[in-house]
């Protein structure tokens, strides 16, 4: 099965497994997207202190029984998050350091929360090309040492 044909008229291939069993691509340039955020979650009596001890605002923070719309389902615990300001396009392991770097200091802190709460790093992945990877550099692994918490992505595919 022949790909769809670039600018020179020659094959350039399949970007998906939807696109060769269909035997057509979006034309839309080839995109990786990465992210990476400190999510608690759980009863947090103070958000306010919460904010104040890891010396950051978040990005994003609700209580529970508050609702994201009207018609949308109470949320059913608190949540403080910050996501790293980087770059989407930059490489995951950027992101990484970056939240990394932002919390190093506040680390004792982070394990004291999780007596209480649940601590975790949420990191993503997207693209338009189903059949990439991603790489890490072994000290980019630091943070999920330290912080004793799961390294895992989640990998949207559009």
């Amino acid at each position: 099965m022949n790909g769809p044909l670039n600018d020179a008229g020659t094959d350039r291939g399949y970007r998906t497994l939807r696109g060769a069993l269909s035997g057509e691509e979006p034309d839309e340039p080839i995109y990786f997207a990465y992210s990476a955020a400190l999510r608690i979650f759980g009863t947090i009596p103070d958000i306010d202190e919460l904010t104040r001890r890891l010396g950051v605002e978040p990005t994003s923070s609700h209580r529970c029984g508050e609702r994201r719309k009207p018609n949308s389902e109470p949320y059913k615990h608190d949540m403080w998050s910050f996501t790293a300001s980087v770059n989407e396009s930059e490489p995951l392991h950027v992101h990484i350091e970056a939240l990394w770097s932002a919390f190093r200091a506040r680390k004792e802190y982070l394990l004291e929360l999780k007596k209480h709460v649940k601590v975790d790093v949420f990191l993503g992945y997207r693209s338009n090309c189903d059949h990439a990877g991603l790489e890490v550099p072994h000290h980019s692994l630091a943070m999920f040492l330290e912080l004793e918490v799961p390294f895992g992505v989640s990998i949207i595919v559009t």
